[in-house]
């Protein structure tokens, strides 16, 4: 694109002026320099060129009044206009390499398109260039762009100055806002790989556009009182999360919540920002504001244009901190040209002033970039000369490879002290330091630095002033509460678990002890394993008020299992001993037959299963569990986040579904037996079937009641501890009352009594083992006796009449056999006169009924003495019968017993 007319006659006025006019006044040996440089902005709002060429025409002036070498040579510059464009510039610069002469080093280069590509292709050309414009990151790589310096601090190293910053506050969460151009997006990029690495993390970057308050809108704080019934939603602008409150409402939390602003932006648009932020309040003790824009101006507050008056500007901006490169060196000692920085800023504004130019806040780098390239060329030209003068073969130049590297080392080497400080390079960068400026009242103060050589950040903190007590907050500070059982709350349940195990455990020793005469029904050993039950469930209630934050995980977790373990046998045992005694009792009110007694061990069985698998499969862990959200009413700008710790596991409700499942339809069952059976009469005559039936529906209403509070009130440890253990020992003293109180009061009542029923029923059994043992003797002193009767009875049958018929009776004796026994209405037993009726009837005869009743009388008794009602015989009040004649009585020629 051509120019204008004035843009041409500059340029010729420039090039006269800087070099013929320090041609004529003295004859040096020249030194061609090409000078890349804009003459405008490329917008036509500034002219750039014509407010450094005051600065580098102070410095050519001053390396003429040096003395030699230095003053053997004369820096010439060629100026080329770059436009900032890229193809234009790079056309440029062959055309002028083509018709030389032949140059050495470039200078300038402010457009960071042109300064890249052009840096790319130095390495091929031989040539280096010394540059007064800060290097942007792109241009880190000093494999590609080693032969690029700069005497400006690279943006890198602002960033890398802010993130310092950031760090010594310990802020882990920014909001950036960034100007549109290539510098500063090309900035802003850096900035954010940066933040990453530290771990500080990015909320918002914003872009500011036409309208810069919609931009930096976007970063103000939303209070967190939007309530809602959705729990989770993602915004492409603004990340919100709904937290779940206590009554089952949701708060809405704004991620955007950005305190810590990292502003890029010019110098002429800090007036609109700063007034955008005091519209939307986005100042004061809760916001920092950090301006990174690596400018070296002060501050320039334009309220005529911002919308905005100057008092509110200032409010807005109190307490901002602006990161800015160190435009003059802060002591007041001469530099390598015998200036001092005071001195030359007075020079430089003189030629200022006469020129009628604006002032630069590149000059004074750029009159340090004039020394670098004189101090670096002299020395290689001086080295040149020396070889070709000394070197074994004389008059043999030096080739431009050489050249070129000598010149490279010989800017890599530099090191003087400039009006901008002590100059040197690292891989390129200018090794310096930047200021940290924060603006108090209407003025800038300098309250630390950072330097680049070093990365070490200063700050002098009696300086600094925060509007609050300190620093603000990178965040809403969210204070991290948990839920702990008060002591107080933990003693008193404690306390009365510990009366009831007391009681349980009491019960249960009486039980064991005195099983045959204490607290014995018609359930045998039920009552032991029911007040083992009760006290593994009371037990629990003390491992579930232990504070976990106290222990180790392993601990924890094994305090976990035990609970759960205590809790369900116990509360598995104590319902299954009911559930088996109303079923018994039930049976028997129905005349059915049913085995009631297995349910109690398959109940117990299966209990025992889905425990030991959850164990397995899914192990218990004490996990935190976080809650609603509170503010702080010391503090508004303080949320307190509610935590407890409590069992769970990964699958916890489907094992709550497993386990309740089972339970369940059994607890319901019982409560229907229990109703069914309660006026029928009991075992005992203490307990009836009332009291067995409030204990079933205790079980089962208490038994629903914990398991509902204790979901209803997870969020709420203390509470949940409290209704729980309140439940489960009201439900344990019930059950202790209604099954157990009674019987000791019936001890107590009728003591005397049952201890006498008790010594009677010692003694009666002592009775009846000698009766056993008597009843034994006479079972083998029968069977003697019936054998010798056999034998009479033989005899008698060989010896009576043969027409007499004999009548047999049978006896059952206790043994249950039955024998026969023969009688006849002969007895004879001895050989006598059958002929004769006097003889078998008189009296006198062996034979006679007289003499055979009497035999019998006294066999008989004997006999049946075998039969007494020890030994499942007769009564003992009959046995009187058999000394007596009626009781046998002579039917037929026969003798019965009656």
């Amino acid at each position: 694109m051509e120019r204008g007319g004035p843009v041409e006659a500059f340029r010729l006025l420039l090039v006269c002026w800087l070099v013929v006019g320090p041609v004529l006044a003295q004859a040096r040996h020249p030194l061609p320099v090409l000078w890349v440089m804009p003459v405008s902005s490329g917008l036509g709002k500034e002219n750039l060129t014509a407010a450094v060429a005051p600065a580098v025409k102070l410095a050519l002036q001053d390396l003429q009044r040096q003395p030699p070498p230095l003053g053997n040579y004369e820096i010439q510059l060629q100026l080329l206009d770059s436009q900032c464009d890229p193809a234009k510039s790079l056309k440029a610069l062959f055309d002028a390499m083509w018709a030389g002469p032949k140059y050495l080093l470039v200078f300038g280069g402010v457009c960071p398109s042109v300064m890249a590509l052009i840096a790319r292709s130095l390495p091929a050309l031989n040539l280096v260039q010394v540059s007064f414009a800060a290097l942007p990151p792109s241009l880190s790589n000093r494999k590609w762009y080693r032969n690029l310096f700069s005497t400006v601090p690279s943006d890198r190293a602002l960033n890398q100055a802010t993130v310092k910053l950031l760090q010594r506050y310990r802020w882990s969460r920014v909001g950036i806002v960034t100007q549109e151009g290539p510098r500063l997006s090309e900035m802003k990029k850096d900035l954010i790989r940066q933040l990453l690495k530290a771990e500080v993390q990015v909320v918002s970057t914003e872009s500011l556009s036409e309208d810069v308050c919609s931009s930096v809108k976007k970063l103000k704080v939303l209070t967190p009182v939007d309530y809602c019934t959705h729990r989770f939603r993602f915004n492409a602008e603004v990340e919100s999360v709904y937290v779940m409150m206590p009554n089952d409402s949701f708060i809405l939390l704004q991620e955007s919540d950005v305190r810590i602003i990292i502003a890029q932006f010019k110098e002429d648009s800090a007036s609109e920002v700063f007034c955008c932020a005091y519209r939307l309040n986005l100042f004061g003790p809760r916001y920092q504001w950090i301006v990174a824009d690596g400018g070296t101006s002060g501050w320039r507050l334009g309220w005529q244009g911002s919308g905005c008056t100057a008092d509110s500007l200032l409010t807005a901006a109190d307490g901002s901190i602006r990161l800015q490169m160190k435009q003059l060196s802060s002591t007041n000692t001469p530099g390598v040209s015998g200036r001092t920085p005071q001195d030359y800023q007075d020079s430089y504004l003189r030629q200022l002033i006469q020129e009628g130019s604006k002032v630069s806040g590149l000059h004074a780098f750029a009159y340090d970039a004039v020394w670098v390239a004189a101090k670096a060329l002299s020395q290689v030209m001086e080295a040149v000369k020396h070889r070709e003068k000394y070197s074994v073969q004389r008059n043999v130049s030096v080739s431009e490879e050489e050249v070129h590297r000598m010149l490279l080392e010989a800017l890599k080497q530099t090191q003087f002290e400039g009006v901008t400080g002590p100059v040197s390079f690292r891989n390129g960068d200018r090794m310096t330091s930047m200021e940290l400026i924060q603006f108090q009242g209407s003025s800038g103060v300098l309250v630390g630095d950072f330097s680049t050589s070093t990365q070490q950040l200063r700050l002098m903190n009696h300086l600094l002033r925060f509007k609050g007590p300190g620093p603000p907050r990178d965040r809403t500070l969210v204070l991290v509460q948990q839920q702990h059982i008060s002591l107080l709350l933990y003693s008193a349940v404690s306390s009365a678990a510990s009366v009831t195990i007391i009681i349980a455990l009491t019960a249960l020793l009486l039980a064991v002890v005195n099983r045959k005469r204490l607290l014995k029904s018609g359930g045998g050993s039920q009552d032991e394993l029911l007040l083992l039950g009760i006290l593994l469930s009371s037990s629990s209630v003390l491992m579930s008020g232990l504070d976990g934050a106290s222990l180790s995980d392993q601990t924890s977790e094994v305090l976990c299992s035990v609970r759960l373990w205590t809790l369900s046998v116990g509360h598995t045992l104590a319902f299954a001993v009911l559930f088996t005694r109303t079923w018994r009792l039930h049976s028997l009110c129905s005349f059915t037959q049913t085995r009631a007694g297995c349910v109690l061990l398959w109940m117990l069985l299966l209990d025992v299963f889905v425990l030991t698998s959850w164990q397995i499969l899914d192990p218990l862990r004490r996990v935190v569990l976080q809650h609603s959200l509170e503010k702080d009413p010391a503090d508004q700008d303080v949320v307190i986040r509610l935590t407890s710790e409590r069992c769970s596991s990964a699958n916890m409700e489907l094992w709550l579904t497993a386990v309740c499942g089972y339970k369940g339809p059994l607890l319901g069952l019982g409560c229907f037996v229990a109703w069914t059976i309660r006026t029928a009469p009991a075992d005992h005559p203490a307990v009836s079937s009332k009291h067995l039936t409030l204990s079933m529906f205790a079980v089962t209403g208490f038994s629903v009641a914990g398991v509902t509070g204790s979901l209803l009130t997870s969020h709420n440890p203390p509470v949940q501890f409290c209704v729980t253990g309140v439940l489960i020992l009201c439900c344990n003293i019930c059950t202790l009352s209604w099954l157990f109180g009674p019987k000791v009061l019936f001890l107590c009542l009728n003591g005397s009594e049952l201890q006498g029923e008790a010594a009677e029923g010692d003694d009666g059994e002592h009775e009846v083992e000698q009766l056993s043992r008597l009843n034994q003797q006479l079972k083998s002193q029968t069977a003697q006796l019936d054998v010798e009767i056999e034998t009479i009875t033989m005899q008698l049958s060989e010896e009576s009449a043969p027409d007499s018929k004999p009548h047999m009776t049978t006896e059952t004796n206790n043994a249950g056999e039955v024998r026969s026994v023969t009688w006849t209405h002969v007895v004879q037993v001895c050989s006598e006169d059958r002929s004769s009726e006097r003889q078998l009837t008189s009296p006198d005869s062996i034979n006679s009924p007289e003499r055979v009743r009497r035999r019998l009388s006294v066999q008989l008794p004997i006999l049946h003495h075998s039969y007494l009602p020890a030994v499942g015989g007769v009564s003992a009040s009959s046995s009187s019968l058999f000394g007596s004649r009626e009781a046998f009585v002579y039917a037929d020629g026969n003798f019965v017993y009656d």
